[in-house]
C-alpha cells in the first residue's frame, strides 16, 4: 500500500521527535536505531527509508530539538527583547537542569559530540552559533562587537558546562547543584557589569 504524502512527512516527525528525546535523555551512543523506531511506531526499515544513517539521523534529531525549542522560547517572549541578565537566569536556571529530555540539546550532548561525526558536529556548531548571537542581540552596545562576540561566546560555554556538571552531582548533592549553577551565573553577570562599566566610562 502507498503511504501518502502526508503519511511520510508524519512519520519523519515522529521519528525525529522520539530520536531527539532518547539522545538527550540517554546520549547518542545509549540509544540504537531500534529503539527510536518503537519509540515512534515505526519499523527498523521504515526509520532507514528517511535517514540513511544513525550519524544523519542524531544530526537531523539535534537540529529538530534545538529549533523546537528556540521556536518556544521566542513564541513565549513575543515581540519583547529580553535583557542579558533575563538570559542568564533562564540558561542556568534549575528548571534547566532538570529539563533533560526535553532541554537544550547543546547540554545534553556536548561531551558526546565530540565522539561523533562532522554531521553531527555542523550540527551542534550551528546551535551553538545561534545561542550565541542571541545573546550578542542582548547585550549593551556600548560594548564593542567583538567583546559582545567574546562575551556570549564563553557564555553559552559556562553556561553548558554549568548544566553538565549540576546535573552530574544532584543526585548525590542537590544543595551543590544549585551552588554551581547559581556561581557560574553570577560570575557571568559580574563580567557583564564590569565590561558595560568600563566601556560607559570610556563614551
Amino acid at each position: 500500500m502507498r503511504v501518502s504524502r502526508e503519511k511520510v512527512a508524519e512519520n519523519r516527525i515522529a521519528i525525529l521527535e522520539a530520536a531527539s528525546r532518547l539522545f538527550r535523555k540517554r546520549g547518542i551512543d545509549g540509544v540504537g536505531v531500534a529503539d527510536i523506531a518503537k519509540e515512534a511506531g515505526l519499523t527498523h526499515g521504515a526509520l532507514y527509508a528517511h535517514f540513511p544513517s544513525k550519524e544523519v539521523l542524531a544530526a537531523e534529531a539535534f537540529s529538530h530539538g534545538f529549533d523546537g525549542n528556540m521556536a518556544g522560547f521566542l513564541a513565549s517572549t513575543g515581540d519583547r527583547r529580553l535583557s542579558f541578565g533575563e538570559h542568564l537566569d533562564g540558561l542556568f536556571s534549575p528548571d534547566r537542569r532538570d529539563s533533560l529530555e526535553t532541554g537544550c540539546p547543546l547540554g545534553a550532548s556536548a561531551s558526546e559530540v565530540g565522539r561523533q561525526g562532522c554531521v553531527v558536529s555542523a550540527s551542534f556548531t550551528r546551535a551553538f552559533e545561534a545561542l550565541v548571537a542571541m545573546l550578542e542581540n542582548a547585550l549593551e552596545d556600548a560594548i564593542p562587537a567583538s567583546q559582545r562576540r567574546s562575551l556570549a561566546v564563553a557564555t553559552v560555554a559556562a553556561q553548558i558546562g554549568a548544566i553538565a556538571v549540576s546535573r552530574a552531582v544532584a543526585k548525590t548533592n542537590a544543595a551543590l547543584a544549585d551552588e554551581v549553577l547559581q556561581s557560574v551565573r553570577e560570575t557571568v553577570g559580574t563580567a557583564y557589569n564590569v565590561e558595560t562599566a568600563a566601556h560607559l566610562r570610556s563614551l
